[in-house]
């Protein structure tokens, strides 16, 4: 308690003291969320707070208009009157960041959720990131060890790649970025649940902020039934806390789940503010939202440090056409298919590994590991194509002799892409299991 007090006490010896008059605006409207707030100079971004008579609102500032700031609460609208006092916090378009959100699990605010004290954090981060030149990208020359058999055996991953995990609703997306969450290896891991159910968000942390990770691990999470500005900050929260890290030279391992709850937030902010929906109902700042996420992700040559980026990208309706799936593949470095129709049949983690790419892999793995690679996705892609004809009893054997290999390991290639959840196979160990399957049924 004492320590708690002396450094409350230090921070305050070492702010900065302000005697310049505070200005302070009014509500003059309010629209479900979006207030309008008349002589408030505020730039985009920053943050506000709302003095309604009791506890006092916090909103952010997402445009202005007509002389009039256009805000939007981090909360309910509840209690909230006309002529309301608007007064600015914080320093706009910085977010606090440091090593006091380890082993802690916060909000989209930084306000702990966890049940612990107040977190004190003196380094601020601009919350849309430092913008670095395209050559201050180091390339990908480590491989990432995800702990799972068939990602590391057939779309080898590497330091500071961006990793896509696509799928619809229900088919394992979440248990699968549990599954890498435990087996990789970083020096700090950076949790972002967006949009998420609070039922999972209580089961990670309890999950994952135990024993030894703790002390490495921090989760930002935002629940769906929160306003989506406030899910937008906690993207950019974690994303910010893994950059901070980042400069000083450490191996981060960020995980976002998931990238399309960002994307809604996106949506819902821009046909707030009147922006027309392009595709699909998507105005192109939501989809833009995605691209400056994940681009901030990466190696750094300046630091030496990596950021490893794990999305998880929601599929609306399976397809793969989807707006943002379309917009994350395109820019991602790599991404994981989930398939609903091997996730019936039984076979988890449901990875479609036709369909599953890892852009980096050529460049990080050996040349041998490339060509079982290449053999275990020509074997499995031949027994797909011609299922149906082998079900029905249609197909004759001797006709195609890959197909005919295929039919004979089809038990073998199934159960190497199987594995139980939370478990753990090595990078070593998957290359060394693919080189016995592929070797002995030669």
């Amino acid at each position: 308690m004492l320590n708690t007090c002396a450094s409350l006490l230090d921070e305050l010896a070492e702010a900065p003291l302000d005697l310049a008059p505070t200005r302070y605006g009014l509500v003059t409207a309010c629209d479900g969320g979006l207030l309008e707030v008349s002589g408030l100079n505020a730039p985009v971004g920053a943050l506000c707070e709302v003095s309604h008579g009791f506890a006092p609102l916090t909103a952010e500032v997402i445009g202005f208009r007509n002389g009039r700031s256009l805000l939007m609460l981090l909360g309910d609208t509840v209690m909230l009157r006309p002529g309301a006092r608007v007064r600015t916090r914080g320093q706009p378009g910085m977010i606090p960041v440091g090593e006091s959100y380890l082993g802690r699990a916060v909000d989209g605010s930084g306000q702990p959720i966890d049940g612990g004290p107040p977190l004190h954090a003196r380094a601020l981060w601009p919350a849309g990131g430092k913008r670095a030149g395209a050559l201050d990208r180091s390339p990908v020359r480590e491989p990432f060890d995800t702990g799972v058999r068939a990602l590391n055996a057939l779309t080898t991953f590497g330091v500071g790649q961006r990793i896509g995990i696509m799928a619809g609703s229900g088919v394992g997306k979440s248990v699968l970025l549990d599954m890498i969450a435990t087996g990789a290896e970083a020096e700090i891991i950076i949790v972002g649940l967006i949009g998420e159910r609070a039922r999972e968000v209580s089961d990670f942390v309890e999950r994952h902020m135990q024993g030894n990770r703790r002390a490495r691990t921090a989760v930002v999470a935002v629940p769906a039934d929160h306003a989506p500005n406030l899910r937008l900050r906690g993207a950019m929260l974690a994303t910010s806390l893994a950059e901070h890290f980042r400069a000083q030279g450490r191996q981060v391992l960020l995980i976002m789940d998931s990238l399309t709850r960002v994307a809604h937030a996106g949506r819902e902010i821009a046909l707030l503010l009147g922006e027309p929906g392009a595709a699909r109902g998507y105005p192109p700042s939501a989809l833009a939202t995605i691209t400056k996420l994940v681009e901030r992700a990466g190696n750094s040559a300046a630091s030496g440090g990596s950021i490893t980026g794990l999305y998880t990208v929601l599929a609306d309706g399976d397809s793969q056409d989807d707006p943002v799936v379309d917009t994350a593949r395109a820019i991602l470095d790599g991404h994981i298919v989930l398939s609903r129709d091997l996730a019936q049949r039984g076979q988890y983690p449901a990875i479609d590994i036709a369909a599953s790419l890892s852009r980096v892999m050529a460049d990080i793995a050996p040349s041998r590991h490339l060509e079982l690679a290449r053999q275990f996705r020509a074997l499995t892609a031949s027994y797909e194509a011609n299922r149906d004809l082998v079900l029905m009893g249609a197909y004759r054997p001797g006709a195609d002799a890959q197909l005919d290999r295929a039919i004979a390991m089809h038990e073998q290639l199934v159960a190497f892409l199987a594995q139980p959840a939370r478990s753990r196979v090595t990078l070593e160990a998957s290359q060394a299991a693919l080189a016995e399957l592929l070797s002995d049924a030669a």
